[in-house]
């Protein structure tokens, strides 16, 4: 959670983390999902905590040669349709503008994130709910 504290996005936080298994630098990592925070771009959609928990998962992919990348994707996607039915389960939805109940795309919904504190309250549970999944499905 420091990262988060530091003002890294959710997506940021999760990646970086997950990604250090895999030796994936952490300034790498953090740049890498740089644009995905706040429902990508901060544009409400998918959650940054699922995004990055996905990118994540990808690096767990055994193989992307031509032979085998059909089949192994098709794990990726298996494992990460898991991650996301257990992350919509648990918190009632993967995209940001209704895990929040507001817009943070705009002034007046960024306002009322501030205002109710989500960020601390609602994201930092979004981040360590990510991560611990994360971890267990790639285990």
């Amino acid at each position: 959670m420091t990262r988060f504290r530091q003002g890294y996005s959710c997506s940021q936080v999760v990646f970086s983390v997950l990604a250090e298994r895999h030796g994936v630098e952490t300034d790498l990592a953090l740049r890498i999902a740089a644009g995905l925070g706040g429902g990508i771009a901060r544009s409400g959609q998918t959650c940054g905590c699922v995004t990055g928990a996905i990118l994540a998962l990808g690096l767990e992919q055994q193989s992307v040669c031509v032979e085998r990348n059909k089949s192994e994707k098709e794990k990726t996607y298996d494992v990460c349709r898991m991650f996301m039915r257990g992350f919509a389960e648990r918190h009632g939805s993967t995209r940001c503008r209704e895990l929040l109940g507001c817009d943070i795309g705009t002034e007046e919904g960024m306002a009322e994130a501030r205002r109710l504190n989500l960020f601390q309250l609602k994201c930092a549970e979004f981040i360590r709910y990510a991560v611990e999944s994360a971890t267990s499905l790639s285990a």
